[in-house]
């Protein structure tokens, strides 16, 4: 089973539509896949199981509430899972109670328990970790738990000097917690080839040594309608440039 998370500190380059997207298409390839959504805005978990909101009976939050409370026999953890209309793809959803909940955890010192769960995690072949856009207690959780990390990239100055501090953070969470975490990738995300500056900081950011992966992600307004229909590129528009740029993203990961 391979463990993915997707992290960027700064918000709008597209985590969500990633994570959504690369499970949608590693599900519709016959691999079971989990969706665990850490970030309190709940955007995956409104990706992928509609407009009515989703009430699960648990959710993350109440995966980590059971961690603060002692018991012999907690929750498995496959029990937090939710289905989705797509075949084989399962999401752990999120709730605003991850908010209230963090300082109890960061006290308590409960940061291992995602990756404990996740090692004992049964019947998946592939785990999508999505993450709220700050390094705190949960997106440090992930990159724990992890075996790699996908690292979206919007192309401007802001996110380039951005990313310098990215790339130190997760590098002292693998000296200092997950030696085994690899950074698969820069998934430049939004890319316009047309335009000289983004085509300039991809080659500035290869020219360092940076992993800048070759499948860019466009933009197309496409994205946002799968978005308003709650469907993933794959099963809303399969022929579109975009999903098929996802395709080509997913098929240079490595295989799970």
């Amino acid at each position: 089973m391979t463990k993915r998370v997707v992290f960027n500190q700064k918000g709008g380059v597209g985590k969500t539509t990633i994570v959504c997207n690369l499970a949608a298409i590693a599900a519709s390839r016959g691999l079971r896949t989990l969706v665990i959504d850490l970030d309190t805005q709940g955007n995956a978990t409104q990706y992928l199981t509609g407009s009515a909101p989703l009430q699960p009976d648990r959710t993350i939050a109440d995966f980590f509430e059971a961690s603060l409370s002692f018991s012999l026999t907690p929750p498995a953890f496959v029990s937090y899972a939710s289905g989705t209309a797509f075949d084989n793809l399962d999401v752990i959803a999120a709730s605003p109670r991850l908010d209230e909940l963090a300082v109890k955890l960061e006290s308590k010192q409960k940061i291992y328990k995602l990756r404990d769960a996740l090692k004992k995690l049964k019947g998946y072949d592939a785990v999508f970790i999505d993450t709220p856009p700050a390094l705190n207690f949960y997106s440090r959780s992930a990159l724990i738990a992890a075996d790699r990390v996908l690292i979206p990239f919007d192309c401007d100055e802001f996110a380039r000097q951005a990313l310098y501090t990215l790339l130190d953070n997760i590098q002292e969470i693998r000296a200092d917690h997950n030696e085994d975490l690899e950074i698969e990738g820069i998934v430049v995300n939004q890319f316009q080839s047309r335009s000289r500056l983004p085509s300039r900081l991809v080659e500035e950011l290869r020219a360092e040594g940076k992993p800048i992966l070759d499948c860019a992600i466009g933009s197309s307004i496409k994205v946002k309608e799968s978005h308003e229909q709650h469907k993933p590129l794959i099963h809303f528009d399969r022929g579109h440039r975009i999903t098929q740029e996802y395709l080509a993203l997913f098929d240079s990961l490595k295989p799970a």
